[in-house]
């Protein structure tokens, strides 16, 4: 007897530990470590994952695996110890960790099958539930919002019905009409018949010689567009036993309608070259080695990444490249398809489900040796991994914030150690933390500090906006910005322009009472959005429509503070009517593909600006872009997050840096009303070594990372007396467990205290060395499972927090 240990489909704390099952006879030599089985548990069926087999077990009493999901294992033995490990980080359950590691299509999908168990029975049930049975049997996916649902529910708990649950897997392989010749007919009979064929077959001859020649199943539409015939032929060799129907599977593939230009390798500049050289050399002797590229921008990083890969390849190994965001994605699968053509799948949250299936599986079938992509492409299954690499590693969309709440980085490090395989992080502005580990030795620091071709860095111009306001300009283009745009246009040149704001004006107030209309259900203000005249919240998606008079007061006087990108952009048509422009925000870009299309139209020269969110900072490479105005470099700066200087910092040297990236010098224009801070004026001298030791001093003295570790515990409820209470409680727990090293601050609110109508607490935990830390929130976790599932408490445990909100 061989019996499976396997994590259940259930997000319980009681159910977070392996289950063990029988495994049928039938499929003793079939299943394996990482695949996916329906079992039952208690009265329902559902997916586990296999995580171990073994010869015998301690429990008495066990069943039986119903059936098998997949026929290949889709978590490697790699993956598996990886999920491990992710529990034991993030503090998640092992099924949350084995689910992020695969693309969302083949995340289970459950219904039930509601039947009678006699035609006796149905006289009991509610006459409005008789009906729903005519034909035998029913799907709840399929009543669940009829009229008699509520009735139907209150019969199957008088237990008047049966019911089956069902697993139900989201995957739909693409198939095609395929043909092959009979394996029942020998070769010499086909040939045989082939020959004897006249002017009237022409076309069957044509297809068996085809098919004899390239000896493979062939869809019918790659045969008709090949050979020029009808489906008359093919249909008639089937009839007479030549040709055997088939179904094939067809990838959808995101860039079937895109060609991608061939490139080859560029020389490299005596930088390049210095810092490629260790790469190299950790590649040839299969060492793990952890590099900080840190390179100004536009000094070639993307240059050094594919000659890497290129030496990975040539080693018969796989590559992983991350990159932040879904807009940098477009120009990064041109450069690497460019290089690497049908070598490279793509990973991204603006493909459909199907197409990351299809993406995925390539991946896993080794069809592919390079990934390309977002936060979860760091799962992409490779067996024989060469280099990872995560480009703009400064990014805050590596971490994720929902359960498993990893961060890509320390997730490519455990990949990478497992390979004995390199990990490159590149950045012209990277994490504190980071380059805090490149100065010590704990990575090693290679450094870039010229721009390609000996460009040199845009001039950079501090606009002070409160001097503007005293010289009477209310507009939102200061005067300097105004004219070096209207120069730019004359001379053809183009032009982006960078608001970290969506939306028409951040909030509305009324100018009589000060009434601000706020969400419901989030303590956060609501944003106005002009096009679809709606105020919106940009955290629940609860939304509005725009109130002519004040709901206080019934005041008139509606005025709308601050500036979104919809109001730039309407602006921008009064004041520079001739320039065409294209906005990138959420709004514009939440169509698939449209990415793509806005940064096609910007890049062809159609359209003169490009204005957008932080979506457009970084990455972005247009040979025409000598001018970059950033409106408002103050939004970020005053947020209640000890990170929001760095961010600052970043985003606008990033921002910066697609200015003058070619032939044509480069300006940038920073919009601001607190010019003195050091985040602003070093930015704008693109000094990031200034901008390191200033922010280290303010991190030391506040006891901030990288000279602490944070651990974020936040509590939710819709009371907010229990919320308070139980931060409370958690805090005191955490202070008698730990050291007197430790610093605990809480509970306090959330700086938004509430979200979805649950009011939010939280403390904060800084420490060094706490070995009983981990322990300490395990037991915590444990000790409340009753509590929340009994009073709808929500405890959330982040540690190494990036969202402090």
């Amino acid at each position: 007897m061989k019996v499976a240990s396997i994590i259940v489909d259930v997000l319980a704390k009681g159910t977070d530990r392996p289950f063990d099952y029988i495994i049928p006879q039938s499929l003793e030599d079939v299943v394996v470590k990482g695949m996916r089985v329906i079992v039952p548990f208690g009265p329902r069926k559902i997916q586990g994952f296999v995580i171990n087999i073994k010869e015998s077990s301690d429990v008495a009493r066990l069943k039986e695996i119903d059936e098998m999901v997949d026929l290949q294992p889709v978590l490697t033995e790699e993956l598996l110890s990886l999920g491990k490990w992710l529990t034991e980080e993030t503090l998640c359950y092992a099924m949350s960790a084995f689910q992020a590691m695969l693309p969302a299509a083949m995340k289970a999908k459950y219904d039930k099958e509601i039947s009678l168990p006699s035609e006796e029975v149905k006289h009991q049930l509610h006459e409005s539930v008789r009906p729903l049975f005519s034909k035998g049997s029913i799907r709840f996916s399929d009543v669940k919002n009829h009229p008699a649902a509520p009735y139907l529910l209150k019969d199957i708990s008088k237990n008047f019905l049966d019911v089956t649950y069902i697993v139900k897997n989201r995957v739909n392989k693409k198939m095609m009409r395929g043909v092959m010749l009979s394996p029942s007919m020998q070769q010499e009979d086909i040939e045989k018949y082939r020959d004897g064929l006249g002017k009237k077959g022409e076309k069957q001859k044509i297809v068996l010689q085809y098919l004899l020649a390239q000896k493979e199943k062939m869809s019918v539409k790659h045969l008709k567009d090949e050979l020029g015939i009808t489906d008359a032929p093919i249909k008639s060799l089937i009839s007479k036993g030549f040709l055997e129907k088939i179904e094939i599977e067809l990838y959808r593939n995101p860039f079937a309608k895109r060609e991608f230009q061939k490139t080859s390798a560029l020389s490299l500049t005596e930088e390049q070259s210095k810092v490629i050289k260790p790469i190299h050399t950790s590649i040839e002797e299969d060492k793990h080695n952890v590099f900080l590229l840190y390179g100004v921008t536009g000094s070639g990083k993307t240059e050094v990444y594919l000659q890497s890969i290129q030496r990975v390849l040539e080693k018969g190994e796989e590559a992983i490249v991350l990159v932040p965001e879904i807009s940098l994605t477009p120009q990064m699968v041109t450069r690497f398809k460019g290089r690497f053509g049908s070598k490279v799948a793509v990973l991204h949250s603006g493909l459909s489900a199907g197409e990351k299936y299809d993406e995925w599986r390539k991946i896993q079938r080794g069809e592919v040796s390079v990934v390309v992509g977002a936060r979860s492409a760091i799962f992409a299954p490779f067996k024989n991994l060469g280099i990872i690499i995560i480009d703009e590693e400064h990014e805050s969309s590596y971490k994720q914030e929902e359960n498993p709440r990893y961060h890509a980085r320390d997730v490519a490090i455990y990949r990478g150690e497992y390979h004995n395989c390199p990990v490159v992080l590149g950045s012209a502005t990277p994490t504190l933390e980071s380059f805090a580990r490149g100065s010590k030795g704990n990575y090693t620091l290679l450094t870039l500090s010229k721009r390609m071709n000996n460009a040199q860095m845009p001039g950079v111009e501090k606009v002070d906006m409160r001097e503007e306001l005293r010289n009477g300009n209310r507009s939102m283009f200061s005067t300097v910005l105004f004219e070096k745009m209207k120069d730019r246009l004359a001379k053809g040149e183009q032009i982006v322009l960078m608001l970290n704001k969506r939306g028409h004006s951040s909030f509305i107030m009324c100018r009589d009472c000060g009434f601000v209309p706020t969400c419901p259900h989030c303590e956060i203000s609501l944003t106005y959005h002009r096009h679809q005249n709606l105020m919106k919240c940009h955290y629940c998606g609860h939304q509005e429509q725009l109130a002519t008079k004040c709901p206080e007061c019934e005041s008139d006087h509606i005025r709308y503070f601050g500036t979104g990108t919809q109001k730039v952009e309407e602006e921008l048509t009064k004041v520079i009517p001739e320039a065409s422009v294209v906005r990138m925000d959420v709004d514009t870009t939440s169509r698939k593909g449209s990415h793509e299309k806005l940064l096609a139209k910007f890049e062809s020269g159609q359209a003169q600006i490009l204005l957008g969110t932080q979506m457009i900072a970084k990455g972005l490479d247009f040979e025409n872009v000598t001018l970059v105005g950033v409106l408002s470099a103050d939004t970020m700066l005053h947020l209640p997050d000890f990170r929001a200087s760095e961010k600052t910092f970043q985003l606008l040297t990033q921002v910066s840096g697609r200015a003058g990236r070619h032939s044509l010098p480069g300006e940038v224009v920073i919009q601001t009303y607190t010019p003195e801070h050091y985040s602003i004026d070093l930015a704008s001298h693109h000094d990031y070594d200034a901008f390191y030791k200033k922010e280290m001093i303010m991190r030391k003295m506040l006891k901030y990372p990288p000279f602490y570790y944070l651990a974020l515990v936040t509590v939710a409820h819709e009371n907010m007396a229990v919320a308070m209470g139980e931060t409370d409680k958690i805090a005191s727990f955490l202070q008698n467990k730990l050291s007197s090293n430790a610093i605990i601050l809480g509970a306090v609110p959330s700086p938004i205290a509430k979200i979805k109508d649950r009011y939010r607490y939280q403390c904060m935990i800084k420490y060094r060395n706490e070995p009983d830390l981990f322990s300490s929130l395990h037991f915590l976790l444990e000790q409340y499972k009753g509590k929340m599932q009994k009073q709808n408490l929500t405890i959330n445990v982040d540690l190494n927090p990036y969202v402090m909100m």
